[in-house]
């Protein structure tokens, strides 16, 4: 996008709100008393590219409130809320962020922290505000409908290059849609859009995205992807509605000469779990390569905690290798524990080592290599390797979603019903 074009967009951008809810008890636009009002509320995160834009929900008496992220049509609940005076601070313990804000004219004001590999924090400038009434949220120029499937190129600032997959959604100004990658997607993303020019963004407790584009006069589009304060992407794309992604099943292999999957790890307290165990011998074994910190992860482990929950008794066994931010193991292991706790997870979760693909792949010698968290290995009762699986797709990109999980399940009933 270029510079006039992105200041112009920055300016529209700040008087509109973020679709994706539907409005209902969304409070007065100007409450008396800086109370801190329930229903809907406006966030914006300032990062480099301009401001990200999301909602959130907060219900309950003001000294106990009960808050929720949205993000589309998901809901993603704060699960640890203080409050001291008139200072609020949201955490969201399974992904390590924070929100630290303070009531002031009824708008809290304060940051957004993430925490990144190694500890390494990323603080961003917070505000929200409660959500004005729904006619209010957008005006400007008629847009462009940018709705449908979009073959898509992204440049880091060093010049390499990724491919992925655009699908949107518009409806009058409002966007919704998501992005499919190779190693999973970007979950869901909501915006708006006014004449040629819009922008997605969400935080959904660890992603904190915003991507900007343009409708350039041949079509395509040409923008913007900022993730939290530090990386920068561009991105162009065009239509393409038979555009296809490498099979995920074809990115990780055995290594040259191994026949069979082995791991040995401990677990939270410390005790070590190895594929040997008596509790696998013949049982269907899945084994994910995941972290606390991946969102794609979290998506994973809703179905998977669930999956094992309905097949445990017919045979199915999960293990869960835990690759997280820190190096300490105490630390990863309160991670762990906050992800195990979310879910119900009750299959082993085992501290793997460091979240970095290739310190995970020194990790377990069997795997040629790591190319993404969550990478799922399935493993038959016999001990065979049937299937690696890299990336998830989630709930985010709808119909794809549906799709994997059913044809998923039948993967693994059909395993189930083999004989030793």
């Amino acid at each position: 996008m270029r510079a006039p074009d992105r200041m112009a967009f920055a300016a529209i951008s700040l008087a509109i709100l973020v679709p994706g809810c539907n409005g209902s008890g969304g409070g007065d636009a100007s409450p008396t008393g800086g109370a801190l009002v329930s229903g809907a509320w406006q966030a914006v995160a300032t990062v480099p590219g301009g401001p990200l834009r999301f909602r959130m929900t907060i219900a309950g008496e003001p000294d106990t409130p009960i808050v929720h992220l949205a993000n589309g049509n998901e809901r993603v609940l704060i699960s640890d809320v203080s409050v001291v005076g008139n200072r609020y601070v949201f955490r969201l313990p399974a992904f390590n962020s924070t929100i630290d804000a303070t009531l002031e004219d009824s708008a809290l004001v304060g940051t957004l922290t993430l925490v990144k590999r190694g500890g390494t924090e990323q603080v961003m400038p917070f505000r929200a505000v409660p959500a004005g009434p729904p006619a209010l949220q957008m005006a400007g120029a008629n847009p462009i409908d940018i709705t449908g499937r979009w073959k898509v190129s992204f440049v880091d600032d060093e010049g390499n290059t990724s491919e992925a997959i655009g699908e949107f959604v518009g409806n009058d100004h409002a966007v919704t849609g998501t992005f499919l990658t190779a190693t999973g997607d970007y979950r869901y993303l909501a915006g708006e859009i006014t004449g040629r020019e819009f922008y997605l963004s969400c935080f959904d407790g660890a992603h904190a995205f915003l991507f900007t584009a343009r409708v350039e006069s041949d079509g395509s589009l040409a923008g913007d992807f900022w993730s939290g304060t530090r990386w920068h992407e561009t991105w162009t794309a065009i239509r393409d509605s038979s555009a296809v992604l490498p099979d995920p099943g074809s990115l990780t292999l055995l290594s040259a000469g191994q026949e069979k999957f082995t791991f040995d790890f401990p677990d939270a307290h410390h005790r070590h779990v190895t594929n040997d165990d008596p509790r696998f011998t013949g049982k269907v074994l899945i084994v994910t390569l995941s972290g606390s910190w991946c969102p794609n992860c979290h998506d994973e482990a809703a179905f998977l905690a669930s999956l094992y929950r309905n097949h445990h008794a017919a045979g199915l066994e999960a293990v869960g290798l835990m690759y997280e931010h820190y190096r300490d193991f105490e630390r990863a292991a309160v991670q762990v524990q906050y992800f195990a706790e979310k879910f119900g997870i009750e299959y082993p979760l085992l501290i793997a080592g460091y979240s970095d693909k290739g310190e995970a792949a020194r990790t377990l010698a069997a795997l040629d290599r790591v190319v993404a968290f969550p990478t799922m290995i399935v493993i038959d009762r016999r001990g065979a390797v049937r299937r690696i699986h890299t990336g998830f797709t989630g709930p985010g990109t709808g119909h794809h979603y549906d799709t994997f999980r059913r044809e998923f399940t039948q993967f693994i009933e059909g395993l189930l019903d083999e004989q030793i």
